[in-house]
C-alpha cells in the first residue's frame, strides 16, 4: 500500500494509514502471484469479507510486505474501493 500510495497509484488510498481498518487499498493479486503475498490475517479477512468486489486472490495492499522475489508482481485494482 505504501509503495502505491508513494507513486501516486490511481485507485489506492490507503485511508486508514496501513492498520487494516477501512478497505480502501483492496487488490486482486495475480493467480501466478497470490502465494508469493503472505498469509491472511483474521483482521484482513474481516475487512475483504465486507467488500462486494473481493476475489479468490483478493488481498489488502496494506498488509502485504513487499520483497525482492516480488519484482513484476501483477495486480488488479477493483473499480470501487470500500
Amino acid at each position: 500500500m505504501q509503495i502505491a500510495l508513494d507513486n501516486a497509484v490511481p485507485g489506492i488510498d490507503g485511508d486508514c494509514g496501513g492498520e487494516c481498518a477501512c478497505g480502501t487499498c483492496h487488490m486482486v493479486i495475480a493467480d501466478e502471484w497470490f502465494g508469493k503475498t503472505g498469509a491472511v490475517n483474521d483482521a484482513e479477512e474481516q475487512m475483504l469479507s465486507m467488500t462486494p468486489e473481493r476475489a479468490r486472490t483478493s488481498r489488502l495492499g496494506c498488509q502485504v510486505k513487499t520483497s525482492e522475489d516480488m519484482d513484476g508482481l501483477i495486480i488488479k485494482l477493483p473499480e470501487f474501493q470500500m
